[in-house]
């Protein structure tokens, strides 16, 4: 994914400030405070907000998972939601079945499909949101605090999965942990790249940083 010159504002105030990023690598952290941009850069990125000025090009599709899954999930049944986006783009419902069936058993989740959302635990709810975007063939998964509100079982359990994604990862995280064996990450600040390289680099300048205030 490349953007060139992003501007964007929100609510009059400027959020992004002529941000030009190349994303390639398999795995990319996004650091920084609240409201440096991380959110509003990975909505821009899938295309959820757009810029008042610059280019994005994506090469491929882009999926998204956000930090409350509630925000994400619309329907009753697992399957339901899991055939949602297959459906919608013409596939029969035996072929959207077949598709969601296939990604659970991927990952040993088959005793998902016969339960409802509201049964499921939080860990199980933001899992079923990155089934979501797996069965819809995203290139390119948006991850925004994915375990921000989860037990350590459950941030355990969704971590190994998204560690052995063949996708591309982007994800933005307070949790410093979770992005050490990352090649690459980001810190914004103010809308803008404050540092970017290797995870023990920039987690180690950002942490300074920190302490410091």
């Amino acid at each position: 994914m490349e953007l060139s010159r992003i501007h964007l504002t929100r609510d009059q105030s400027p959020v992004l400030r002529d941000l030009s990023l190349s994303l390639s690598e398999p795995r990319i952290g996004l650091i920084g405070r609240n409201g440096s941009g991380k959110s509003s850069l990975l909505r821009l990125m899938k295309g959820l907000l757009t810029a008042d000025s610059g280019v994005i090009r994506r090469p491929g599709s882009v999926g998204i998972v956000f930090q409350n899954p509630e925000h994400q999930l619309l329907f009753p049944t697992v399957m339901e939601e899991l055939c949602f986006g297959l459906r919608e783009r013409g596939r029969s419902e035996q072929e959207a079945r077949a598709c969601a069936q296939r990604v659970l058993r991927d990952f040993g989740a088959m005793e998902f499909e016969s339960r409802a959302v509201h049964e499921l635990s939080d860990g199980q709810k933001q899992l079923l949101c990155l089934f979501e975007v797996l069965v819809d063939g995203a290139d390119t998964i948006l991850l925004d605090e994915p375990c921000a509100s989860l037990d350590l079982a459950s941030r355990n359990q969704v971590m190994r999965i998204i560690e052995s994604l063949p996708q591309q990862v982007i994800m933005a995280t307070h949790d410093l942990e979770l992005l050490q064996d990352f090649p690459r990450v980001i810190w914004l600040d103010q809308g803008q790249v404050r540092a970017d390289g290797p995870a023990d680099a920039v987690i180690s300048a950002y942490r300074h940083w920190v302490q410091s205030k």
